[in-house]
């Protein structure tokens, strides 16, 4: 009898104890919104998957560092946000977007498919093979990401990298503490002379 009081009052105060670490727990801080920017591609291309480094059909990869990068989508309670679509668009090594939204002159790289998407798995997990983004104009190296889910708030937004400011006015973008959140630093990756870089993302209910 004695036995099971124990075991009932323990079971009790685990309950409790979790319940006190729930609300004790403060909520994840929401990744900042970017603009999208003028040129996330109105034609999406044929290959669209989550290698950006290979093109189907083509036998050179693109130009540049190849960057894995990966990272977690998740609520504000930590939850992971599975099926998630999470879709990346960046500009190749010359620093030049898809065409035709990028329509302008100068060497573009064929080989790079500039614009990706994937599903979060089971743990909001997402991972992308891309190039290192390289500046252009006054813009420092960012990619683009824009992200959709049935119970959360869609999200578009930038990474950036750490140590990489660019000549802009981070004012213009939410200014500099909003770049520092929105900043990866670079590893190397496994993969000879590849970098990596992890990216997660909080979303906010709808």
């Amino acid at each position: 009898m004695s036995g099971s009081r124990i075991t009932r009052r323990t079971a009790v105060l685990g309950m409790s104890a979790a319940l006190a670490r729930t609300a004790w727990a403060a909520p994840l801080v929401p990744t900042p919104e970017q603009t999208a920017g003028p040129f996330y591609p109105s034609v999406l291309p044929d290959d669209r998957d989550a290698d950006l480094v290979v093109v189907k059909g083509r036998t050179a990869r693109a130009q540049g560092t190849v960057l894995y990068l990966s990272g977690r989508v998740t609520d504000t309670n930590g939850a992971p946000a599975v099926d998630a679509l999470v879709e990346i668009w960046q500009a190749d090594n010359f620093g030049r977007y898809l065409a035709p939204k990028d329509g302008g002159p100068g060497p573009r790289d064929p080989n790079f498919q500039g614009y990706g998407q994937v599903k979060t798995d089971d743990t909001g997990a997402y991972r992308f093979r891309t190039i290192r983004p390289v500046p252009y104009a006054s813009r420092p190296p960012h990619v683009h990401f824009q992200i959709t889910h049935a119970r959360l708030r869609p999200l578009v937004t930038q990474m950036y990298m750490v140590g990489e400011p660019g000549q802009e006015d981070p004012a213009a973008f939410g200014g500099q503490r909003v770049r520092d959140a929105l900043s990866v630093a670079l590893q190397p990756a496994s993969e000879a002379g590849a970098l990596a870089a992890r990216f997660d993302i909080v979303l906010v209910a709808r």
